[in-house]
């Protein structure tokens, strides 16, 4: 079974039922970003009661999580040389310009939205055409599903329910 038959065989989840931290992994499908968010640090998503989300934390030492602004990533370019993006040099540039790509506020929004023929919870980018698809696996895990508009390759990714860090 591929991940896109294992996701539409998952039942939805409510918008309501994600509030809180989650931390996240990719689930490797041959994607072009097959590992480079967890090789640059990504520790996962938060969703608030207000139905907006910091979609992209990274852990910033320890104990901290920094919120990155995705208007800040170049979208087309990230995927054409994604190969970059799993390197140690890559790693390196990125903590260190964490602090100048973090977020001001929420930047994405938490709704019910169709997707492979079922309404279920969707994180939608305020500035990059970005929707995470997401169904639940049980009470605590979820699997998401990143669809770029003009691009047919799906990510697939999991999140966790986690305690605030």
């Amino acid at each position: 079974m591929n991940e896109m038959e294992r996701f539409r065989g998952l039942p939805s989840v409510e918008p309501r039922e994600m509030i809180g931290l989650w931390t996240g992994r990719g689930i490797p499908s041959g994607h072009p970003l097959d590992g480079v968010l967890e090789n640059l640090g990504w520790f996962g998503k938060r969703f608030s009661a207000q139905m907006r989300a910091d979609a992209l934390l990274f852990r910033g030492g320890e104990k901290r999580l920094f919120a990155i602004d995705p208007a800040w990533i170049p979208l087309r370019l990230a995927l054409r040389f994604h190969k970059i993006g799993r390197t140690r040099a890559a790693s390196n540039l990125f903590s260190y310009l964490l602090r100048r790509l973090r977020a001001k506020g929420p930047v994405a929004s938490l709704k019910a939205v169709p997707f492979q023929g079922v309404t279920s919870a969707a994180m939608v980018y305020d500035a990059q055409p970005i929707v995470d698809h997401f169904r639940k696996i049980d009470d605590n895990r979820l699997m998401g599903a990143m669809v770029i508009e003009g691009d047919e390759r799906v990510y697939f990714f999991e999140l966790e329910r986690v305690e605030e860090v």
